[in-house]
């Protein structure tokens, strides 16, 4: 047998080895993707926590002799609920473009607008209802 056909266990070693580095690259991607999803689920905690922070203040600062003023500090958190919303939607978009997909599924960018959506109307509806009160 001559040296030019036989295996060189040396370069074998190596291809094995690049293929295990692409799949420990690609789980990582995926551990990105998930934490994508996760950052997300968090600044939409973060909105819905403003809204709570809205309602807080109109309970506490209700029955004072400036309502309006309290009205109106509440619909900051209101519109600062709604800015977060969205932002959330811009960014999971960004990371999600520079992403790929392997072994997940991430969440579309329409059931991430149109989760972003929904809180809106609800924010919304909170901020028309504070006023009414």
């Amino acid at each position: 047998m001559s040296r030019r056909n036989m295996p060189d266990p040396i370069s074998d070693a190596k291809t094995d080895c690049g293929k295990i580095a692409d799949r420990r690259t690609e789980w990582a991607e995926d551990r990105t993707v998930l934490a994508n999803a996760r950052t997300f689920a968090a600044w939409m905690r973060t909105g819905m926590a403003c809204l709570g922070v809205a309602l807080g203040l109109k309970a506490v600062f209700g029955a004072t002799e400036y309502p309006m003023i309290a009205k109106a500090v509440a619909e900051l958190f209101v519109i600062c609920a709604v800015l977060i919303f969205w932002a959330a939607v811009r960014r999971s978009r960004t990371a999600q473009k520079r992403l790929e997909n392997h072994d997940t599924e991430t969440q579309s960018h329409r059931n991430m607008a149109f989760t972003a959506f929904i809180l809106t109307l609800g924010s919304i509806a909170t901020g028309g209802l504070l006023w009414l009160l």
